[in-house]
């Protein structure tokens, strides 16, 4: 090579330097990435953790809203139902990431779309129930957009947001003891027990454990991707064990395996990648639920659909902010109009899909967890999402209890935010302990936000303290007076 061709050479090299260091500032501008304390690198390994830890809804959510046969008898396909749980997740975390530039993932709301296949299909067809999604999603994009999401949000007391942030920890941790098998349902006597009978009994338990372990030493070691890392073993255990156990599933219709996997056994699958098929975009009726079972009945389950999608959200919104230092000390975060406007589009696209009701996601706290700070990690997880249709075989190999040993991990890391709280007053200490313990103990984040709120007003209201407590939250507070007794007035209703 010539004097001349090096010097073209470097000067190439120079030009192509320049341009990734151009582009590279452009990315950091957008999201804030410096400004927020993250990195590039930060970012992507905390998007592939989050969706790592949520990969289970591409599967677990086909299971729940395909196992289920409406008024009319009809069912959702399984294969069909995968391709759209993907592609909705992607596309709408996508769209949260550059919108509203914060490191939430979004997927199908595993409350909602249980509530669609246990109580809403007994009365409705398929088609018609994501019909009623949709409504449900218009009404929170106009909630979001006219700020009445964000005066709501304003009015909460400081308080009870650290409440719904530690109150998130326990619920999450909790999802991750029962999906691990660590904590079981007991056939008589106390509502829950450890393991089976009181004792520690099968080997995919074990491997939760022993992921809990590995990841929380990772952590606490300061190792970067320390909980990707764990779930990463755990996998690699979880398939050598299945090679010689030969274990089945304890939800197995056929024949359950109460040793078994939670969700489905983790081996190396026959094959890697599968086409996805959108035959489910589109097949929903916007208002047939009206015509088949009445206004007023539909509009409970609509009223019942909003509480439900409106109030997870803000509770699960505001843990992760908080979690990811974004937080003001007034309890805002950044973008939050735009947060919940995308918030609300998850919920119309994933009833225009019949993938129901898309939400923010609270495992995305594992990607937090990682350090992501910014939208480019919620890109990161919403591509990962999209080729999860090809891919949905493979995602099938990670076993729930990897996902399970990252939630309590994150769990244990919100829960320390209770120290912010000053519980030296019973009027403030009282409404946040039944903030957060009615999270766990009823599998509901927005149960919790309501119990809150209730006690919240009324305590200070009957303590000469009732000045205090926003007018916003009064009003919010019989909302979830209403939403509490929802199942008689839906009986009177339907009398």
């Amino acid at each position: 090579m010539t004097m001349a061709d090096k010097e073209v050479s470097n000067d190439d090299q120079r030009q192509d330097t320049d341009a990734a260091a151009r582009s590279s500032g452009a990315l950091d501008r957008f999201f804030e990435i410096t400004k927020r304390g993250s990195s590039v690198k930060q970012e992507i390994r905390g998007g592939i953790v989050a969706f790592v830890a949520m990969a289970y809804i591409v599967v677990l959510n086909p299971l729940i809203l395909g196992g289920s046969a409406d008024v009319a008898g009809g069912t959702l396909d399984f294969a069909q139902l995968t391709a759209v749980t993907g592609l909705v997740a992607g596309l709408i975390t996508i769209l949260f990431g550059v919108i509203a530039k914060l490191p939430f993932a979004l997927a199908a709301g595993l409350g909602m779309n249980s509530f669609l296949a246990v109580s809403v299909v007994q009365e409705v067809t398929w088609a018609e129930a994501m019909g009623l999604v949709i409504i449900n999603g218009i009404i929170i994009v106009l909630l979001g957009a006219t700020g009445i999401r964000t005066a709501i949000f304003n009015a909460v007391p400081h308080a009870l947001k650290i409440a719904i942030t530690v109150g998130i920890g326990l619920f999450i941790a909790f999802i991750g003891f029962v999906n691990s098998g660590f904590v079981t349902r007991t056939p008589a006597g106390p509502p829950v027990q450890l393991g089976q009978d009181g004792s520690i009994t099968s080997l995919p338990t074990l491997v939760f454990i022993g992921a809990l372990i590995l990841i929380g030493v990772l952590v606490a070691r300061k190792v970067p991707g320390g909980i990707l890392i764990g779930m990463i073993v755990a996998t690699i255990a979880a398939i050598i064990i299945q090679a010689f156990a030969k274990l089945g599933t304890v939800g197995d219709p056929v024949n359950p395996d109460p040793a078994g996997w939670n969700l489905s056994a983790p081996q190396l699958p026959d094959q890697i990648v599968a086409l996805p098929d959108f035959g489910l975009i589109g097949a929903f009726d916007l208002f047939g639920a009206f015509e088949r079972i009445g206004v007023l009945a539909a509009t409970m389950l609509v009223f019942t659909l909003v509480f439900t999608n409106f109030f997870d959200a803000m509770g699960t919104m505001t843990g992760l902010a908080r979690s990811a230092g974004l937080q003001t000390k007034d309890g805002m975060f950044p973008r939050i109009r735009s947060a919940f406007v995308i918030e609300g589009l998850g919920a119309v696209a994933g009833g225009g899909a019949s993938a129901s009701s898309n939400t923010v996601f609270v495992d995305s706290a594992a990607g937090i967890a990682e350090g992501a700070r910014t939208g480019l990690a919620a890109i990161v997880t919403g591509v990962l999402f999209l080729l999860s249709m090809f891919f949905a075989p493979l995602i099938g190999v990670i076993p729930m209890e990897a996902g399970a040993a990252a939630l309590v991990v994150v769990g244990a890391m919100m829960v320390t935010q209770i120290r912010e709280i000053d519980l030296s007053d019973f009027r403030t200490s009282l409404p946040v302990f039944l903030t957060m313990v009615t999270m766990p103990l009823t599998y509901s984040i927005a149960n919790g936000i309501g119990v809150g709120f209730i006690s919240w007003a009324l305590i200070h209201a009957f303590s000469r303290r009732g000045q205090h407590v926003h007018w916003l939250l009064w009003i919010v507070s019989a909302g979830f007076v209403l939403y509490f007794v929802r199942g008689p007035i839906s009986a009177i209703l339907g009398g």
